[in-house]
């Protein structure tokens, strides 16, 4: 099990460097590719926008196996990937940017699920963040090395590597884990999976809170590469630099979560997440008048959010323990209809000053603790069922 979660772990930080490679660099790709930046945030958003079909893409972890659905999601990364390397333009940029997005959708519920299969929900927080340790490590050690790439060989350099990164990943992951097909007539139907998530008020109720946070997260984080270029003027190697910051505080929230979500509950610690979030995203403004005082605020606003997400995972998988791979990819599809809402305000929210973003991520984030403290429930506690 150790060796299989290493191998998960590391091929996902390679996909997590090609999904968040986007928001750093996405001055450097527009020149690139010869766009303006909000093209390269159309093509996000748009990404964000798939995760909605996640509910059923997602699911083939209980359709057809959980390793199916593990290697289906590195093969589609890789594709994306040499796609840009051998067509350098903005139409392969585009769909390699979906391509990391459908990756994920198919990917990351299974892995979930596996997790969610074999470990019990008391000791589940440990493990499931160490995985979410490639979110991290991504921006700690992954974007940093694609700074270097770029500033060294162009902007595209770093899209042939990731390939080649991703597809040794997969031949890993092929041998280390279990082969599991089960066929589809041994469990509910994706109907009968959707039915019983609907039946459980708290896990509805959960995803909505999903949402939320992803779109008080995605209004700050997409103006992260404008707002620290047009204040503070950073080079590309930089800003690749400054990037790995939100990699420590990811590295951070998801090493508390591993010291503490299981000792104090899941619930609990989501919700302190949250209303530690918000009084990051209310400072961001203020710290950021300055370059140390923006890498503080960023630092801990990051920090806060993900100790909260990945908090709520575990707390998710153990709503519906017969669909756990469709609820997590419906997850999915809440946290990607936050984002691409999040993308969409962000912008125009940004043209008014970033007060605007961290004050609009507060009530999101409020909104979320609200709804998490009223109706979501954890194990132990009585579950409400829809009428």
């Amino acid at each position: 099990m150790r060796l299989q979660l290493f191998a998960i772990t590391l091929t996902r930080t390679v996909i997590n460097t090609g999904a968040r490679m986007v928001y750093p660099f996405l001055p450097v790709l527009a020149r690139g590719v010869g766009v303006e930046p909000q093209a390269i945030v159309l093509a996000i958003t748009a990404r964000s926008g798939l995760g909605l079909a996640s509910p059923i893409l997602g699911s083939l972890g209980d359709l057809r196996g959980r390793r199916l659905a593990i290697l289906g999601g590195v093969c589609i990364f890789a594709g994306g990937m040499v796609l840009v390397g051998i067509w350098p333009i903005y139409v392969a940029l585009f769909i390699a940017i979906l391509a990391t997005g459908l990756s994920k959708i198919i990917m990351d519920p299974a892995q979930y699920a596996y997790l969610g299969d074999r470990v019990p929900f008391e000791r589940r927080g440990k493990p499931m963040a160490l995985v979410e340790l490639s979110w991290s490590v991504a921006f700690l050690v992954g974007i940093p090395l694609v700074g270097l790439a770029i500033a060294a060989w162009g902007w595209q350099s770093p899209f042939p590597i990731l390939a080649g990164l991703a597809v040794l990943g997969g031949v890993w992951l092929w041998r280390s884990l279990p082969a599991d097909r089960p066929p589809e007539s041994s469990g509910p139907k994706l109907l009968d999976r959707f039915k019983s998530i609907l039946a459980r008020r708290s896990a509805v109720v959960l995803l909505g809170v999903s949402l939320l946070m992803a779109a008080g997260n995605e209004v700050v984080s997409i103006v992260f590469g404008l707002w620290f270029e047009e204040a503070f003027a950073l080079s590309v190697a930089a800003l690749g630099a400054a990037s790995a910051i939100i990699g420590l505080a990811e590295l951070g929230g998801e090493g508390l979560v591993a010291g503490i979500a299981d000792r104090i509950g899941k619930k609990r610690s989501v919700a302190i997440g949250l209303l530690l979030t918000t009084f990051a995203a209310l400072a961001l403004p203020i710290l950021g008048r300055t370059l140390p005082g923006a890498l503080v605020g960023v630092f801990f606003f990051y920090l806060f959010f993900e100790f909260t997400i990945v908090s709520s995972l575990p707390l998710m998988t153990e709503q519906t323990p017969s669909s756990r791979a469709t609820l997590m990819a419906t997850n999915i599809a809440a946290f990607s209809l936050g984002r691409s809402l999040g993308a969409l305000a962000g912008g125009p929210l940004f043209s008014i000053g970033l007060g605007a973003n961290g004050a609009v991520s507060a009530i999101l984030n409020l909104l979320a603790l609200g709804l998490l403290l009223a109706f979501v429930r954890e194990r132990g506690e009585r579950v409400a069922v829809a009428p």
